[in-house]
Order: structure tokens, then C-alpha cells, then sequence
């Protein structure tokens, strides 16, 4: 994914934790969204591999109607959320050792009619 399509250009950091998950299993990582109106706003999965550049995964629409993902991941992963208690999920199956990143949900809100991400969680995952 390009960047500059969704105009990031913020990230605040907060909570971390740890997960971890040997090759060939699945990873199921989930975050709440909290401090604004959850079900007005799309999700993002992004990860970054240590050493490396951040990596844009998928998202969901506020509605759930839509998703989208990287090749990278394609057929292998699914975000989901849960509106009602401002959750987003990502699982990740069958996974490879390129997978280990740390894991960041985020939000992607408007300012000024540009699009931005807002990093909610991170999650590093080996």
C-alpha cells in the first residue's frame, strides 16, 4: 500500500503488549477503540518488522461493509469489528516468519479534508 493514499502523517503511541505465535499457526490480535465515536470511523491494521518500514495491512469500514488488504497478507488474513463494543480484530493465519512485526490498530479520520491515521495499540509480535 501507498501511503500517501491515505495521508498518514500522525501517530500517537500508547498501550503495548506482547504476543506471540510460532510459524504455521494463527494470530488473533484484537483492539478497542476509545476517546472518540468508534462507529464513525474506518480501521486500519499497519505492522512494522523491527529494523524496517511501517507496513500498511488492511482495513474495515466504519459499517463493516468493505475490507481491504495488502498482497502481502492476502488470503491469509480477515479484519473484523464489533461496533457495539468498540472492537477490531485481525487474524492471521498460516503464518511466516516474515510476519514478525509489531502490530498497530489504528483509526483513519478527516482534518481539513486530508485523511490521517490515528495509532490506537501496538502489538509486537515474533
Amino acid at each position: 500500500c501507498d501511503w500517501s493514499e491515505y495521508g498518514v502523517h500522525s501517530f500517537q503511541f500508547s498501550s503495548k503488549c506482547e504476543a506471540r505465535s510460532p510459524a504455521g499457526e494463527t494470530l488473533s490480535l484484537s483492539c478497542r477503540g476509545s476517546g472518540f465515536t468508534f462507529s464513525c470511523c474506518s480501521m486500519h491494521w499497519i505492522r512494522q518488522p523491527a529494523g524496517e518500514a511501517l507496513e500498511w495491512i488492511g482495513r474495515i469500514y466504519s459499517d463493516a461493509s468493505r475490507t481491504g488488504y495488502t498482497s502481502s497478507v492476502q488470503g491469509r488474513v480477515e479484519v473484523t469489528r464489533d461496533n457495539s463494543n468498540s472492537m477490531v480484530y485481525l487474524r492471521l493465519s498460516n503464518l511466516k516468519p516474515e510476519d514478525s512485526a509489531v502490530y498497530y490498530c489504528a483509526k483513519h479520520t478527516l482534518v481539513k479534508g486530508s485523511s490521517s491515521v490515528d495509532e490506537l495499540t501496538e502489538e509486537p509480535v515474533n
